[in-house]
């Protein structure tokens, strides 16, 4: 077991311990939140911090998404997922089985009445996103050098499927979302090296990105080592009770990691341990595939989001990014690289300038809920026990307004939200 030792503790030995589990851009939040309120913390991780999700994903900000991904009409969708294992959605045949309580789960999220309330929801937390990181930026000292707050614009091929986007676009700005049409020329003027095959867009004002997600999480990282933070490599398998409670993290190497609360944020590998604490939830993973590519002759200042073909072109430190779209197939079935190179060839034919020499191909694991909220959570069973997962594509986004709700919880004071829709036990 490694161990990255802290510079210097500012905790006093007998402060209260939480360990987080999970070093993802979540957890390294949630460990800042905490050391915050004086809390000694420590995180765990089967790997290095930052090497998941939080690694390769593709780098939005995106505060204007708090329409669910299941919307009205989901169920007439099922089939040509199904078939098409290149689509914008595809599930695995062989993951289908036990992939079913988690799609029935999805579908019965599309009706309206339940989309309506889960995109004020996702918006209480998303609309709080650039408050929150502000103070976390500051602390670790990376302010414009890696954030950029430039919005994004989403871009149609025709008119018509505009219109077929007027219910989700109705919703967001109902809640508070600030979004403008854009014309075929706006487009243009904007992103001047978009192929001219786009007859209209929006710009979504509030979007930002980043311009290397793996620096965000390391820089992070680091500020929480610098404040007294430890880390340990620790594969967590279990937990060790006392006194009917939970008090120490059991390792495939035969530790125990003694804690006086405890936050589970692991991202996709969550649901073991949420089960081994009395808590089964339904998460399963949606793989997202991108490639990146190194800048030659295209260029984009912002954001891209090509709404036809659901995929999205950030511009970032280290070239292009194009990826998106979702996989259904577990966390055991090897990549199909097949979907990055899929997703490649519609970003080429809507930038026609991307150069693939040089690129790279990268799949990881978004931990996923079936109403799209993520779990930001007590424990129903134990008062030290406290969940962080299931953010799907928000991770990135929600991460601060996260950290910042937890530590609320693990302090006992009071939540600048209601957090009833985001309980673990709510299904």
């Amino acid at each position: 077991m490694s161990q990255a030792k802290p510079k210097s503790k500012s905790q006093t030995p007998t402060a209260h311990k939480v360990v987080v589990i999970g070093a993802g851009i979540v957890g390294v939040n949630l460990a800042l939140a905490l050391q915050g309120r004086g809390y000694d913390v420590t995180i765990l991780d089967r790997g290095e911090p930052g090497m998941g999700a939080s690694f390769g994903n593709a780098g939005g900000i995106a505060v204007t998404e708090c329409a669910p991904i299941a919307m009205p009409g989901t169920m007439m969708n099922v089939p040509g997922w199904l078939m098409d294992p290149l689509g914008p959605l595809s599930v695995r045949w062989r993951y289908l089985p036990r992939m079913m309580p988690w799609l029935l789960r999805f579908v019965a999220s599309s009706s309206k009445s339940r989309v309506e309330q889960i995109a004020v929801e996702l918006a209480a937390l998303l609309n709080r996103a650039w408050d929150d990181y502000d103070p976390v930026i500051a602390k670790a000292g990376l302010a414009d050098a890696v954030f950029k707050k430039e919005g994004a614009i989403a871009v149609y091929r025709s008119d018509a499927s505009r219109r077929g986007a007027d219910y989700e676009i109705d919703l967001r700005r109902r809640n508070g979302i600030k979004i403008r049409d854009l014309t075929r020329d706006e487009v243009r003027d904007l992103e001047p090296d978009l192929a001219p095959i786009f007859a209209c867009g929006v710009m979504e004002e509030d979007w930002g990105r980043v311009l290397d997600p793996y620096k965000i999480v390391m820089g992070l990282y680091k500020c929480f080592l610098d404040q007294g933070g430890t880390f340990e490599t620790a594969n967590v398998t279990d937990f060790v009770y006392r006194d009917g409670k939970p008090r120490a993290a059991m390792t495939t190497s035969g530790d125990q990691i003694t804690f006086d609360s405890v936050v589970v944020a692991c991202g996709a590998w969550s649901k073991t341990l949420a089960k081994r604490l009395g808590s089964p939830v339904p998460l399963d993973t949606e793989r997202g595939y991108n490639t990146t590519v190194p800048y030659h002759d295209a260029k984009l200042s912002r954001m891209v989001i090509c709404a036809d073909d659901s995929f999205v072109m950030t511009p970032m430190e280290m070239g292009i990014r194009v990826g998106g779209a979702v996989e259904l197939g577990g966390l055991i079935a090897p990549p199909n690289y097949e979907r990055a190179k899929a997703l490649f060839a519609k970003g080429k034919e809507a930038l026609p300038k991307l150069n693939a020499e040089g690129g790279t191909e990268w799949m990881g694991f978004r931990p996923s809920m079936p109403d799209s909220k993520p779990v930001i959570s007590k424990s129903p069973k134990h008062q030290n026990v406290f969940f962080s997962f299931g953010h799907g594509h928000l991770g990135l986004t929600m991460a601060a307004t996260t950290g910042r709700l937890i530590s609320d919880l693990v302090a006992g004071s009071e939540t600048p939200i209601n957090m009833t829709p985001y309980r673990i036990n709510r299904f």
